[in-house]
């Protein structure tokens, strides 16, 4: 099994994340309005509450360059 450090990958997935979790509310939400840096800061920090600093995940899920 590999480890990942969730607080890092979350950060350094930052950008992409969180459009993808914008694109996700406006899809199920059209008609609200909602600022898409807070709701991924409030989402971030409840992974961080939900998931150990380090995960263990299968090795065939990590790929080393």
């Amino acid at each position: 099994m590999a480890r990942i450090k969730v607080e890092e990958v979350l950060d350094h997935l930052d950008h992409d994340l969180r459009r993808a979790l914008e694109a996700t509310l406006k899809e199920h939400f059209p008609n609200q309005s909602f600022d898409a840096r807070a709701v991924f800061r409030t989402f971030k920090r409840q992974a961080y509450r939900k998931c150990n600093v380090w995960e263990n995940v299968p090795d065939q899920y990590v790929e080393k360059e």
